[in-house]
This record gives structure tokens, sequence and C-alpha cells, in this order.
């Protein structure tokens, strides 16, 4: 029985290896910076700053407020999301209780900036940091005391992304651009920081006429691999630690933006379709792809100030899968996991669930080159639960197969600020 105890211990702390983002789709967060953050992470089509220009739309450069000069901006984001999980095995005694991970509080930088390099061509750069995701229930998983060692689960997973970019003014109305993106990842499962490192590139187009703008954008998939992460067939005896492939998807995002009164008001709405069910990682953790909606404003009662406000929906990725205690090990990147801890692999080590956020903000023109940028980011809770069988060895060659059940729920709360200084 204590070997069982400790090889379900030992599947919550290899398995559980991330967790949430900064108010995010799936793992994405909804927009980088406090503009686009607080309008709902809108940007396709009118993105208002340099940082959210190169992550939304690299076109975006030849229209935005900053141009025709060049600009500087630095953000960072306040993350504070709040997720439980709960593990019972009721035939052997098995239950963690609701518990909380201590993984509650993270701060992520941003930067952009833009510049003229003719009067038709203009550079871009933005660098930005994910650094929201994990679980710590580290002493709070403790289903076997006997075990010493078996109550740590502890996972994080922090990348940085760089993302050069080019746009061009084809004519007044028309701009095309694109950005590098260059990724550095390091992902910890309680056996010390792996290293992985991805590249990718970010395409975009924007049509502007009038009051109305149109924007498309694809990224392509970012695959890392993580060198000697975990040991994910331990169950079955192997001791020799596994790599780990993590791919953010490739996407597809249309926009329309409309400015009835110029620099007064404007209202944009997005539509992102993310392709999880394609992603290195999220392939094998049976994630479904995800269609992303989102719409926001920006009222300006004077020049100086600006209020903001959005909303985003995203339907939740993580497939609901039914437990059962006949179903075969699950091969994850050729690696053979019982069902039972790959749930908890999706469950409670990766509970990125989220579905609706609410997103407000505030703007103030310090000085004609200066502004400063506020917002607040808050998605609802949201729940996971998957009961039914899983099989276990009797000690004696055989299985004995029970009833099992596990739970994870997730809420986020971001603040954003940042400044702006045009020259």
């Amino acid at each position: 029985m204590k070997r069982l105890l400790s090889s379900v211990l030992v599947a919550l702390c290899i398995l559980s290896f991330a967790g949430i983002s900064a108010a995010t789709n799936g793992d994405n967060l909804i927009g980088i910076g406090p503009i686009s953050r607080s309008m709902g992470g809108v940007g396709i089509a009118a993105p208002q700053d340099a940082i959210s220009a190169v992550f939304s739309n690299p076109a975006a450069m030849c229209f935005g407020p900053f141009c025709p000069g060049s600009g500087f901006d630095f953000a960072g984001t306040i993350f504070m999301p709040t997720t439980h999980t709960r593990i019972t095995i009721p035939a052997f005694g098995l239950d963690t209780g609701r518990q909380r991970s201590d993984s509650d509080l993270y701060l992520i930088p941003a930067i952009g900036i833009s510049s003229p390099i003719s009067q038709d061509l203009r550079f871009g750069l933005a660098a930005y940091g994910v650094s929201g995701l994990g679980v710590d229930y580290r002493e709070k998983m403790d289903l076997d005391p006997g075990t010493p060692g078996n109550q740590s689960v502890y996972t994080n997973l922090m990348i940085m992304k760089f993302a050069p970019n080019l746009a061009y003014m084809v004519n007044p109305n028309f701009s095309v651009g694109g950005a590098i993106h260059i990724n550095y990842a390091a992902l910890d499962l309680a056996e010390g920081q792996a290293p992985g490192y991805s590249a990718g590139v970010q395409l975009g187009a924007i049509y502007k006429s009038g009051p109305l703008s149109l924007g498309a954008t694809y990224v392509s998939q970012q695959k890392a691999k993580h060198k000697k992460v975990a040991n994910f067939d331990a169950a079955f005896g192997d001791l020799q630690m596994d790599d780990l492939k993590l791919g953010s998807p490739q996407y597809f995002g249309l926009g329309a933006a409309f400015e009835p009164v110029r620099n007064v008001l404007l209202v944009e709405a997005n539509a992102k379709w993310l392709n999880w069910a394609d992603a290195a990682g999220y392939e094998d953790f049976g994630w479904k792809n995800q269609w992303v909606f989102n719409i926001g404003a920006q009222y300006k009662p004077t020049p100086q100030v600006s209020l903001r406000a959005g909303f985003n929906y995203g339907r939740n990725p993580v497939r609901n899968n039914v437990l059962s205690g006949s179903t075969p090990p699950v091969s994850v990147q050729g690696k053979s996991v019982p069902q039972f801890q790959y749930e908890i692999l999706r469950l409670s080590g990766f509970p990125a669930i989220v579905e609706s956020h609410i997103t407000a903000g505030l703007g103030y023109q310090l000085t004609k080159s200066v502004s400063i940028d506020l917002g607040l980011v808050y998605a609802f809770k949201k729940s996971m639960k998957e009961t039914g069988t899983a099989a276990f060895p009797d000690g004696s060659g055989g299985f004995v197969v029970v009833p099992v059940s596990i739970e994870s729920d997730l809420q986020e709360t971001a603040l954003d600020f940042g400044i702006t200084w045009k020259f």
C-alpha cells in the first residue's frame, strides 16, 4: 500500500508541470501591455501602443498613435491567480482536501519600441515575459506522511519573448508587417530549471479607410525542447529523466475597429483561432482548438484622459475525459503514463481553464510626450471535475480498480501599469 501511495505522490510531483498565466486564453496571454489588456486584449486592427502593436499585429506600426515619430513603452503586470485542486481515492482513504496553490503572485514585465526608418518603413521591437505559469502545493499534498520527500508538488514555467519587426506602408490606406519571435523558456518540475529555446514568425496586414480599420495576423507554432525535465514513465520502472517538447500554438486572428469620433471614441472587436490540437505537448494532453472573441472600447472625455473597458471570452480548451480503470496507458511523447496520472497532469497540474474576462483601465497624458496607463483584468472562476475509476497494482502481480476523482478550479486577477514616452 505504501508503494502505491508513493507512486500517486510521485505522479503529482512529476506530472504537474505548468498551470496558469496572466489572464489567459488557454495559457496564452489575452494581450500585452495595459492598454490592450484593459480593452479585452484587442489590437489586431488598431493597437494603441508599440507593445501591443508588435504583439497583436506588426503591420500596425504604420498607423498607431505613436506615428510618425518614435516611442518607447514600459509595462508591467502584477498577476494574482487563485487555484485549488483536490484528489481523492476513497478506497485507500486518500483525500488531499481542497488545497490552494502557493503560486499566487507574479510580476511580468514588457517593453516596446517604435521608430521610423523612412517615410514608409518602420521598425519595432517588443520584449515581454510570461512568468506566471506554475502550481505550488509543497507540503499540501501529504497523501503519504510516512514517505519523506513525497509531499512536494512544485512546477514553474518562465518564458521571455523578443520580437523585432518591420512594417511597410504600401499606400496611405494599407500596410503590411512581419516579426521574428525569439523565445527563451525555463521549465522547473522540482528537479531544477530545464532551459528551452524556440523561434517563429508573425505576419500581419492592416487596411484603414476613414474611421474603419481592418486587420489580420498569423503566428506560427513555436516549439521548445526541455531536456531531462522529469521521469514521466516512472510508474513502469523507468529510471531515466525524460525530455518534454512544448509549443505555443499557431493562430490566426481578424480584427475590426471603428472610430466614429477621431481621438475621442474607439471600439474594436477581434476573433482568433488557436490551434492547440496540433501544438507540441498540448496535442499529447488532449487540448481542443479554441476560438477567442474579444471586444474593447476607449473613450477620451478630455484629450488628457482615456477610459477603457473590454470583455474577452475563449472556451476552455482542456478536454473533459472519462476516468476508466480499463483505459490503457496514455502516450505522452512516446512515454507511457497511467490514465489517472495523466489526468492529474491535465487538471491538477495544468488548470488553464478560465473562459470569461472583464477588463477596465485608465490612461492619463502627463505631458505632451509622457503618459501613464493602468489596467485591471478579472477572469471569472472556472472549475473542472473528473470522476470514474483507476487501476493500481495490488502487490501480487494483479490490479485493483477503485473509484477516484480529480477536481481543479482557477480564478485570475491582474493589475497592469505602463508608461509611454514619445520622442
